[in-house]
């Protein structure tokens, strides 16, 4: 991701998005990169570590004046790679749960039903927004 570095921020910046969702980005440590970017707070899924590359399963940029936490659903940093974060609303105007997802293509049942088991506890707010990279099974 470190020759994109530069295009995400000025596009993020540019349109002046509240939230912002990455999935399935890996980036060389070689680079002097940062995922920060001014005037955001980054919520990461950090997937597994190589020598010189990490893997960012799922992110979210969410201004910073938004009101937000990441959720720790039940079985969270098991098998499924997910993020969570719930957004509070002005006032008393409720929240908004947002979830990341990225599904390995050759990934297993098990996994899946993890993943499930979230959606389930996670489908419980009052509203929810579900956004990643699923990878469907037996699609050509």
């Amino acid at each position: 991701m470190g020759n994109k570095q530069e295009e995400l921020e000025a596009t993020v910046l540019l349109e002046s998005y509240d939230l912002v969702a990455i999935t399935e980005t890996w980036w060389d440590k070689s680079h002097d990169w940062s995922a920060a970017i001014n005037g955001y707070r980054l919520l990461e899924e950090t997937g597994e570590e190589g020598r010189a590359e990490v893997a960012l399963d799922g992110a979210l940029y969410i201004r910073k004046w938004i009101e937000c936490e990441e959720l720790s659903l039940k079985n969270t940093h098991e098998q499924a790679e997910s993020l969570w974060a719930r957004i509070r609303g002005r006032g008393n105007k409720g929240s908004l749960v947002v979830g990341v997802y990225y599904r390995l293509p050759d990934q297993g049942e098990p996994i899946d039903e993890t993943f499930l088991l979230q959606l389930q506890e996670a489908s419980f707010s009052q509203a929810l927004v579900l956004l990643g990279d699923f990878n469907p099974p037996d699609i050509c």
